[in-house]
């Protein structure tokens, strides 16, 4: 068993949420050719304390000489590691609708190490033609073995298409879905729900708080968050 794998089951749930954030960062000072980095920026960058940085990196491994800050390339290689990108994973969507269609079309949707092995609908118009160069199969027929599934089906549906992945072995899904899925033990569900998101931002703008509020606030000259007009 490899130590990435042995110290991703040391970290918090709250760590693993950042280190992607913190990966993102580390990639974009790589493409403006910045080498070196600390905890007091990556914090600033990403909205938390230099102590919840150090913290969440402490795991990782050597990432740079003491005293002397991050490597960064040392930094975005030991998170992906961390992260599991080093590894392969099958994914297959199923529900090809405007959000299906976008994220199989997305260079940026894919993780490093994934690709997508399968593609489902149960719209006829869609079975049998192809997306991406992925026939598009009915997912009704069988889901061919995979390592992520991933929803983009209406709620009402949701759940009879998570149990159909956990009957094809599928025990890690991404739900795009506005739906609670109840999963046995052992399956992994991460929910993705932008509604939520903008309920979220739309509490940070209007209490000046969180990685967003304050900053944004005072980044549009705003001393009061701003009020939306409503219709009389």
């Amino acid at each position: 068993m490899s130590s990435a794998i042995n110290r991703n089951r040391q970290l918090s749930e709250p760590t693993i949420a950042r280190l992607p954030v913190y990966q993102r960062i580390a990639q974009e000072m790589l493409r403006r050719g910045l080498t070196k980095t600390d905890s007091q920026r990556l914090g600033d960058l990403a909205g938390v304390t230099a102590a919840t940085v150090r913290r969440d990196l402490s795991g990782l491994g050597p990432l740079g000489t003491r005293g002397s800050g991050y490597d960064v390339q040392t930094l975005e290689v030991q998170i992906d590691e961390a992260l599991g990108h080093n590894r392969l994973y099958d994914v297959v969507v199923i529900g090809l609708g405007n959000l299906g269609r976008a994220l199989v079309g997305s260079n940026n949707f894919l993780i490093r190490g994934a690709q997508i092995v399968g593609l489902y609908d149960v719209d006829p118009q869609l079975v049998g033609t192809e997306i991406a160069g992925i026939t598009v199969r009915d997912p009704r027929d069988g889901i061919l073995p995979a390592t992520i599934g991933v929803i983009c089906t209406p709620s009402e549906v949701a759940q009879d298409v998570a149990n159909a992945l956990v009957g094809a072995n599928i025990h890690a899904i991404l739900n795009f879905s506005p739906k609670v899925l109840e999963v046995p033990v052992g399956t992994a569900v991460r929910y993705v729900d932008f509604s939520i998101e903008l309920q979220i931002l739309a509490y940070h703008l209007t209490n000046g708080t969180g990685p967003l509020g304050g900053g944004l606030l005072r980044t549009l000259g705003l001393t009061t968050p701003p009020v939306a007009a409503r219709p009389s």
